[in-house]
């Protein structure tokens, strides 16, 4: 049921997610790697990398499958690593910092 909630919403997000429209001019970015559960297919990953994108403020992300990592590129000025999470959590994702070796 969470899957098929899921793939309507990125169905809905459309191909203008495709589009960095978050990128900024002016402000600091900065880039964080999670570790996501939650992932089922690649559909999962797909999707949720469609909806960062379409946020303000979002420069870059990419999603893994595979991996179960997000790599986020974000302006500092626009979007916090709490909202980050709570975004992603909200998409029906658990977020984990990657552990740093």
């Amino acid at each position: 049921m969470v899957r098929r909630h899921f793939i309507q919403r990125i169905t809905l997000a459309g191909a203008g997610g495709l589009a960095n429209i978050g990128a900024t001019e002016a402000g600091k970015s900065k880039t964080v790697t999670y570790r996501i559960q939650g992932f089922s297919c690649i559909t999962c990953a797909v999707g949720l990398e469609t909806m960062l994108r379409q946020q303000k403020g979002i420069v870059r992300a990419t999603a893994s499958y595979p991996d179960a990592k997000a790599t986020i590129e974000f302006d500092t000025k626009l979007v916090t690593e709490g909202w980050l999470k709570a975004f992603v959590a909200d998409k029906g994702f658990a977020v984990e910092e990657e552990k740093k070796k």
